[in-house]
């Protein structure tokens, strides 16, 4: 029994040391691939497109990523990755399409929201409203 016990000691101390080094490592950035920086966002931003947007956000989006996009939604604090703060100049400075790639495809912390808003056209909007909340 004592050897059970010493084992799975030196087992959970192993995996938490193991989780702790990995989640510690540098993250790669996040680079949307070539063709989707190009892209522009065929969805003017309208008080239709933003309404339905921000309705969208309340569903999607505002758990991790807080209700004015500062990255500070009641999930935020769960996650491996940093949310990120839609309202500062580093975020907002990315190209339309690099937002809509990474809502599309996700990574990590952040799924795919591809298949739960199957319409481009809402996932432009949502790029959209991001935009207003710089």
């Amino acid at each position: 029994m004592k050897r059970i016990l010493v084992l799975l000691t030196v087992t959970l101390g192993f995996s938490l040391f193991s989780f702790k080094v990995l989640n510690d490592q540098p993250k790669k950035p996040w680079v949307a691939p070539a063709n989707y920086l190009k892209m522009k966002n065929p969805v003017p931003s309208n008080s239709d497109a933003l309404s339905d947007a921000k309705s969208l956000w309340g569903m999607h989006c505002k758990s991790c990523h807080g209700t004015k996009g500062k990255g500070d939604g009641p999930k935020a604090a769960q996650l491996n990755t940093d949310p990120g703060d839609f309202s500062n100049a580093q975020e907002q400075s990315q190209p339309d399409g690099s937002l809509f790639y990474k809502i599309s495809e996700g990574r990590g912390d952040m799924p795919s929201f591809k298949k739960k808003i199957p319409d481009a056209q809402d996932i432009w909007s949502l790029v959209d409203y991001i935009r207003t909340l710089k």
